[in-house]
């Protein structure tokens, strides 16, 4: 378990494999997401990154200033759908795009990206509402 903030800056910043893979994949303590949150912005696309970050976290997270942030929590296959119906109408297509091609958005949040003003959003949701036409 990720025991601090600095911990946890040390991991995601080293050189050696096995660090990454811990901030990548390890639990923190709620406390410990908090302070990475308010005090390390730099830091929070990797607290997004990990797969172990709580749901209440990424509430934190899916307003960020930062799109590539609000990418990555998009990407979250534990994103609540309240959360991804914001996200759908994020101000950065990036955002749209990163949360249409999320293997766990609902239904009807891809309806509501298949008709995006922007075309890569729209035909990456159009693709995901396809029957699976390979099994045919």
């Amino acid at each position: 378990m990720i025991e601090s903030a600095q911990e946890f800056i040390r991991l995601r910043t080293s050189e050696l494999p096995d660090d990454y893979l811990r901030a990548a994949h390890e639990e923190a303590s709620d406390a410990v997401w908090r302070e990475l949150v308010a005090d390390h912005p730099e830091m929070r696309q990797w607290v997004a990154h990990n797969t172990t970050v709580p749901v209440a976290i990424l509430e934190l997270l899916h307003t960020d200033f930062s799109a590539d942030v609000r990418c990555t929590v998009a990407r979250k296959r534990k994103l609540p759908e309240r959360l991804q119906q914001v996200l759908a109408a994020d101000s950065d297509a990036s955002v749209r795009h990163a949360l249409a091609c999320n293997a766990k958005v609902a239904h009807a949040v891809l309806q509501t990206l298949a008709a995006d003003s922007e075309p890569f959003v729209r035909n990456a949701a159009m693709q995901r509402l396809q029957p699976n036409d390979r099994n045919a």
